[in-house]
């Protein structure tokens, strides 16, 4: 999957902050060197409409009476009480906050310290401001705009389509099938699977790293940057998929090695059509992969296997370097652009993903580990369509409820629910597969529990990646992934405990109303 779900090119025209009102002073000439700061409330009128300074006492009138105070010049416009204009000025981002700390926020990214509180406004600091804010404007949250129609169904086929695309690729491995018979494995597995899964975990770490980065620059707005990324990143990430699988391979490897070659090349490729958004183009490219079809039931020859994968192949590694033609504009990704730590806990997350999803397709035959993967791969389109519908009614409930806890409750349901529809998804197409499949032995029970604990462990991943929080879930999926790796006889216990560490962390950070302001 792409890296950064959630990553969009900036709107423009949208309402900025209100200015924040700073104290307003009156030239230096007219003030007393040694005027303390006004004290709200206490100011008594000093000469030419001025506060008299603190301690000192006001001019006498007649009979001792003291001159009342002059009224600010006209058009002036200074409030009695300074946080009358500031909750006036703030009215419209007051009224639709659900919880005080969304108004400190406001208040601190304008730059407001706790000293200018405490002199302007007499409250100890930000938070207490926005206490005070919050309590004295009334709560107005306007009506959600009604959504266009179709707007669910559309994104509901585009991420179908991805999801088609991402699983289309393993008919690829049933062409190749009879074309990378070796005679002795190594590690218990089947002859050429090491360098096959070398390269593809390699491609994985590399292509999810990849992409992120391309998305941050297609966030600012600057695709002919995204595009040069991609054009020097995606041979990069071809030519080391390629050096460690070669690296990898033993005797009798090196057609695996050669196959694995051309999986990194397609790999880097799609890499590049899926970040541009071309995943039409794409999947006409992989077209030729549906002569895999009659090879579940009869031999092909060997010159067409390799053809139709050599001209799938080809197809993809053309439309890909025809959509990168702006990244060869001079100055496209000139400036210095988000730094390339930041794209590394994504790679994290795609190794440890990539990890489980490989332990998921360990099964004791073939056949069955293989349905596991195939269900997992295609379920990948739903679950970003659920990732967007989590996302999309998070935000009506921020606008329509006026408590955070309200909004605490509403988002927990929405969580379950989308968590739910996804692994009722991905149980439909474990056994749509296992039907599918001649001779696919049924799924035992063990196996379905520990499958869908794994599409938990994935799905929470993903949302938490979407939200920014990529560091810790690339933590949880590869501890769970090295587990598996030296016990795997403990894959229920190990992938449950994942689930229920990610369930937590994705309860504590998404509930919060503050996590899904834009």
């Amino acid at each position: 999957m792409s890296g950064s779900l959630w990553l969009k090119p900036p709107k423009t025209g949208g309402t900025p902050l209100p200015a924040i009102p700073r104290p307003r002073r009156g030239p230096r000439a007219n003030r007393p060197d040694d005027a303390p700061p006004r004290v709200l409330g206490t100011a008594a009128a000093g000469p030419a409409g001025h506060p008299a300074p603190a301690g000192h006492p006001a001019p006498a009138g007649p009979a001792g009476a003291p001159v009342p105070a002059a009224p600010p010049p006209a058009g002036d416009g200074l409030a009695a009480d300074p946080l009358d204009e500031l909750a006036a000025r703030l009215d419209g981002f007051v009224a639709t906050a659900v919880h005080p700390d969304e108004i400190a926020a406001i208040l601190e990214s304008d730059g407001m310290t706790d000293e200018h509180i405490r002199l302007t406004y007499g409250r100890a600091d930000s938070f207490s401001l926005a206490e005070d804010l919050y309590a004295r404007v009334e709560r107005r949250h306007p009506e959600p705009s009604a959504p266009s129609a179709g707007v669910w169904h559309g994104e509901l086929w585009g991420c179908l389509l991805r999801g088609l695309v991402f699983a289309l690729p393993g008919l690829a491995y049933v062409l190749a099938a009879p074309l990378l018979v070796a005679e002795h494995g190594r590690s218990g597995l089947p002859a050429g699977t090491v360098p096959l899964l070398a390269g593809a975990v390699t491609g994985w770490v590399w292509n999810q790293a990849l992409s992120h980065r391309a998305y941050t620059w297609l966030g600012l707005g600057d695709r002919p940057a995204a595009a040069r990324a991609l054009l020097t990143g995606a041979p990069a990430g071809a030519l080391a998929g390629t050096a460690v699988a070669l690296v990898t391979a033993g005797p009798g490897e090196i057609p695996a090695a050669v196959f694995a070659a051309g999986q990194s090349l397609y790999l880097a490729a799609a890499t590049v059509l899926l970040v541009l958004g071309r995943e039409r183009a794409l999947l006409r490219a992989l077209l030729p992969l549906a002569g895999a079809v009659p090879a579940f039931r009869w031999d092909l020859p060997d010159a067409l296997r390799s053809g139709l994968l050599l001209a799938s192949l080809a197809a993809s590694v053309v439309l890909a370097a025809v959509v990168l033609r702006p990244g060869l504009r001079r100055g496209a990704a000139g400036r210095g652009g988000p730094p390339r730590a930041a794209s590394l806990p994504y790679g994290l997350f795609g190794l440890g993903s990539g990890l489980l999803v490989l332990h998921a397709g360990a099964a004791d035959t073939l056949v069955s580990g293989a349905g596991a993967v195939i269900a997992l791969t295609l379920s990948m389109g739903p679950a970003e369509w659920l990732l967007h519908r989590f996302r999309g009614e998070s935000l009506i409930r921020l606008r329509t409820l006026t408590t955070a806890r309200e909004f605490r409750r509403a988002a927990t349901g929405t969580l379950v629910l989308c968590l739910g529809g996804y692994l009722t998804v991905l149980l439909a197409l474990t056994l749509a597969a296992t039907l599918a499949w001649p001779g696919a032995p049924w799924p035992t029970f063990p196996r379905l529990v520990t499958l869908l604990l794994i599409g938990t462990v994935l799905w929470l991943g993903l949302l938490l990646q979407a939200f920014g929080a990529v560091l810790s879930a690339a933590t949880v999926c590869l501890f769970a992934a090295a587990a598996q790796t030296v016990h795997p006889a403990a894959g229920p216990l190990t992938a449950g405990g994942a689930a229920a560490l990610l369930a937590a962390l994705t309860c504590v950070l998404l509930v919060r109303p503050t996590a899904h302001r834009a």
